[in-house]
């Protein structure tokens, strides 16, 4: 594999995504991500999680070509392991932060919006859920967590429009937590992380469960049935040839 790199900073796990230039999510980085937070969980020493990207990305999301030459069944076994990640880091029991030094895009974004607080760099880097622009539709968990952080009529805005945001309107509408200069993302990611892992354990567990119990559960009873009828869209012969202008270059 090789396609994450994890470094221990006085309790403060850094997962680093590092998949070529966009750092785009195939199958056996999925795979790893999840065995690294699997892997840290129980470990009592770390007492939170940084989750950023190599270069100046954060995630380009799904790597397209890639997943063309997959099957049905394949692909499908594929977006059951990003949702399953998905739910995993979304109700973890430490806390998570995004330190998003770059573009968040599509499946990129949904880790994004997984973690307890976003912080994305000012400047060229844009986030955005942009499926629809390429005929894919989304995942009723990705529509859950996003509604619960933006709202409902924002969250229809970003879904429909399929557009992307700078750090700034992300920031206005709920999507990210906070917009940092280049400079000073590293030292703010510190500075938040520090602030939730001075909370004691347990009680950070219960509380954040409590919070998130409702959404993950929606996301849970309509998992399977948004996965089949995203595929079904994928392999559509309209999605299909749309999915076939994507390059991801690196």
């Amino acid at each position: 594999m090789g396609f994450v790199s994890v470094a221990n900073d006085a309790g403060l796990a850094t997962i680093t995504l590092s998949r070529g230039r966009v750092n785009a999510l195939n199958e056996p980085m999925v795979e790893e991500i999840d065995k690294w937070f699997a892997d840290i969980e129980p470990d009592a020493a770390i007492k939170g999680v940084v989750l950023r990207g190599a270069g100046s990305f954060f995630s380009f999301g799904f790597d397209v070509p890639e997943l063309l030459g997959y099957s049905k069944d394949e692909f499908v076994r594929f977006l059951r392991k990003f949702n399953s990640l998905c739910a995993k880091i979304y109700l973890y029991p430490k806390p998570v932060i995004a330190a998003l030094n770059g573009h968040a895009v599509a499946g990129g974004c949904l880790l994004a919006l997984t973690c307890d607080y976003r912080i994305m760099v000012k400047g060229k880097a844009r986030i955005g859920l942009n499926e629809i622009t390429f005929g894919a539709p989304m995942f009723s968990g990705g529509v859950e967590m996003l509604t619960s952080l933006v709202g409902n009529r924002n969250g229809e805005r970003v879904l429909l429009l399929g557009a992307m945001y700078s750090a700034e309107k992300a920031q206005a509408m709920g999507l990210v937590d906070e917009a940092a200069d280049d400079a000073g993302i590293a030292e703010r990611v510190k500075e938040i992380s520090h602030q939730f892992c001075q909370k004691d354990p347990e009680p950070f567990r219960i509380v954040k469960r409590l919070i998130r119990k409702p959404v993950a559960e929606k996301m849970s009873q309509g998992g399977e049935n948004s996965i089949r009828d995203f595929a079904d869209i994928w392999y559509s012969e309209n999605t299909w040839r749309k999915l076939q202008e994507i390059k991801i270059h690196g």
